[in-house]
């Protein structure tokens, strides 16, 4: 699916409320998980140890809660695309939840909804939710509220 593209930042204004995606599907590999271990120095035996985490109490690996929440970032252009802009800034993040682990295998993709949308110095500042959904599970991953501000203008 592709992004709901924005002319400019100011025609969030209009919009809040509106639901985004959901993208496509994306699968969860081992060496996803590792690579992130080793990027977190986070070597926890449920993310790392298939052989140990088989007897766990997930049945197998899981990505770390961080790793989910950082394919966020990987989602969200595929859910929103504003043009017309300067720059763009994360300013960070509300209302984080880890509701379901992703066992390695599993496929996962993004849904967004605008939930609020405010004028701020030089800019227009938005806040998307984005739920993280896991193929096939009644509940999802994650959903977290991220905050983006966008500064009009053209790229230089």
């Amino acid at each position: 699916m592709s992004a709901r593209v924005f002319p400019a930042p100011s025609a969030l204004l209009d919009v809040i409320g509106m639901q985004f995606g959901p993208t496509d599907w994306m699968e969860i590999a081992q060496d996803r998980i590792d690579r992130f271990a080793t990027a977190t120095d986070d070597h926890q035996w449920i993310h790392v140890d298939p052989d140990r985490a088989r007897s766990g109490p997930f049945g197998g690996t899981i990505a770390h809660g961080y790793l989910t929440l950082s394919l966020v970032n990987r989602f969200l252009p595929e859910l929103i695309d504003v043009r017309g802009v300067a720059m763009g800034v994360n300013v960070g993040a509300d209302r984080l939840r880890f509701l379901n682990p992703v066992r390695v295998g599993a496929r996962i993709r993004g849904r967004g909804e605008l939930i609020a949308v405010e004028e701020t110095k030089g800019g227009i500042q938005s806040t998307l939710r984005v739920t993280v959904e896991i193929e096939g599970a009644d509940k999802p991953a994650c959903v977290v509220d991220t905050i983006s501000r966008y500064y009009p203008g053209q790229m230089s």
